[in-house]
């Protein structure tokens, strides 16, 4: 278990959280506002709505909460997410947000994790997004991975 280390430190099996959060509208707004995702219904007076890749924010959550040493001696590169959305998450909403690294791998010189995330609504337990993100944490030249 990598958890209260480094981010980069993180291994198959490590949970992070639950971290529990009330939804804002300012956070949506202005998220919404940063990826031009201009719909009324994340930039609107009335009944806004969580942006599913706003997720990303939990995920910092979870690292912050997981991991204080901070991100680790190398940099990590996003590479793949997928989102499952099963309800929408709105103002005011006190939701939780779990992670578990599904796996740690070796491939043509680069280590990857994936981990996967799921939201939920505390006052209904419902679970309303899954999310599965892949990132790169290192990786050698080509000339040392052959």
């Amino acid at each position: 278990m990598a958890t209260g280390n480094f981010v980069t430190d993180l291994d198959k099996g490590d949970v992070l959280g639950p971290v529990e959060y009330t939804l804002s509208s300012f956070v949506i707004r202005e998220y919404a506002h940063i990826v031009e995702m201009h719909q009324e219904c994340f930039q609107g007076a009335d009944d806004l709505i969580m942006p599913p890749t706003l997720i990303h924010l939990d995920k910092l959550r979870l690292y912050n909460a997981a991991c204080p040493a901070g991100t680790g001696p190398t940099a990590r590169i996003h590479y793949e997410y997928d989102a499952e959305v099963f309800a929408p998450a709105r103002v005011g909403d006190r939701l939780s947000v779990v992670g578990r690294i599904l796996d740690r791998f070796l491939k043509k010189g680069r280590e990857y994790v994936l981990l996967e995330m799921e939201l939920t609504n505390v006052a209904t337990g419902q679970l309303l997004l899954r999310y599965r993100d892949q990132v790169i944490l290192a990786y050698s030249p080509k000339s040392d991975a052959a």
